[in-house]
């Protein structure tokens, strides 16, 4: 192959350039009732129709009064001149020396201004006597006091989380403006491939990677397609991934992207289309393969399966954000719960177990099983713990950047 692309880069300049391949491709957006749009993007922001609260309410069980009626040395007894529970407005008014019972939510009475919770409260025969030193404006929920009509309320990029679908619901809005989920066809491929359930000949081993990423796509809330496993044939490859390439908009495979024999995906996609990186300094998953053909962009993972889990949610996680328009995730870090010595210069994705020490602090335990085909190991870690470019000895108690699972 003639090396017309970046290759060994870092894996910042390879996050940089998978942003920008997703960027060149817009983001289609759609339409979607508010009640089914939890884990979306959203595409544009949503501002308040209406305030919150909508009107002044009570926010406790009681009456309410004039604040006015009141004295700060000694209890009062107000007249009782109505009811006006939660519900519609009775449109009721508090004169002097009256008050109105009323209950959590239910819209505050004219004249009133302050709420004397019913536990406080003695009512007999049409009275009320309301204890001394209640604070002016107590248990008032006022309009607007939680969002103004007008205000941006959530913002294009954040994930809909439940809050914030109650939130949108709250102001009345039953569609939401969202970035369309990505089309996702994935591959895993080689000769040794049996598939969990039938028996192992000689030489097999079971495909672990399809399902696995499989699983991190549905957790990324999409539906991906699993596509039979692909040979350590050319031509058939070729065959297949030139239909997946002009039907999806990623394409996602897992080996045959190393410099070996039967590594056949690289010259695939520099003749079918176009090769933007080959090959990322960092362990586990040097070999990774980016690039587009037909209406796809493509994404080649190497073969083994922790740097299927590692490349995937470096690479494959950030592409997907990109292509919908998702605000940048929080950054964690942590202490080493113990010392690890780093031997080389690439940056590594060691998998580790998040942990709280006695003070409250966020500690990482390392996976010692380090090795790229150690799927137990990855099994029993929740984060990936970043450690940067260069040989270094760190120490317990060093911080560090993790991501977690």
């Amino acid at each position: 192959m003639t090396d017309a692309f970046p290759s060994r880069i870092t894996v910042k300049h390879a996050l940089e350039l998978l942003r920008a391949a997703a960027a060149e491709r817009g983001r289609a957006t759609e339409q979607v009732a508010t009640r089914r749009a939890d884990g979306r993007v959203l595409a544009a922001d949503v501002v308040a129709p209406i305030p919150l609260p909508a009107f002044d309410n009570s926010a406790m069980d009681g009456f309410a009064v004039r604040h006015a009626d009141l004295s700060a040395a000694a209890p009062v007894t107000l007249e009782l001149a109505g009811e006006q529970f939660a519900g519609p407005d009775l449109g009721l008014a508090v004169g002097p020396g009256q008050c109105v019972r009323i209950t959590t939510g239910a819209p505050l009475p004219s004249g009133a201004d302050t709420i004397v919770i019913r536990e406080d409260a003695i009512e007999q025969d049409g009275r009320v006597q309301v204890p001394a030193g209640i604070r002016a404006g107590a248990h008032v929920r006022r309009q607007g006091e939680d969002v103004a009509t007008g205000d941006v309320v959530l913002r294009a990029g954040q994930v809909l989380t439940p809050a914030r679908i109650g939130l949108a619901a709250a102001l009345g809005i039953d569609r939401l403006e969202v970035a369309a989920r990505p089309t996702v066809a994935v591959f895993a491929s080689g000769d040794e491939l049996a598939e969990p359930g039938m028996p192992l000949r000689p030489g097999q081993v079971y495909n672990s990677n399809r399902e696995q990423l499989m699983a991190q796509l549905r957790d990324a809330g999409l539906e991906p397609v699993a596509w039979p496993t692909l040979p350590d044939d050319p031509v058939l490859i070729a065959a297949v991934l030139d239909d997946a390439v002009e039907n999806f908009d990623l394409v996602l495979t897992c080996g045959a992207v190393s410099a070996g024999e039967k590594d056949h995906l690289p010259r695939w996609l520099q003749a079918r289309g176009r090769i933007r990186f080959w090959k990322v300094r960092m362990r586990p998953g040097m070999p990774v393969l980016f690039g587009e053909a037909g209406r796809a962009l493509v994404l080649g993972l190497p073969g083994n399966p922790v740097s299927v889990l590692a490349t995937f949610h470096v690479f494959g996680r950030t592409l997907l954000d990109a292509l919908q328009g998702r605000e940048p995730r929080p950054c964690w870090r942590a202490r080493l719960a113990a010392p690890w010595h780093k031997r080389h210069d690439r940056l590594e994705f060691l998998r580790g177990r998040l942990d709280q020490d006695a003070n409250a602090t966020l500690c990482v335990h390392p996976e010692p099983a380090d090795g790229s085909h150690r799927l137990r190991a990855a099994a029993s870690s929740d984060v990936l713990i970043v450690l940067e470019d260069g040989a270094n000895a760190y120490v317990a108690g060093d911080v560090v950047e993790v991501l977690p699972l």
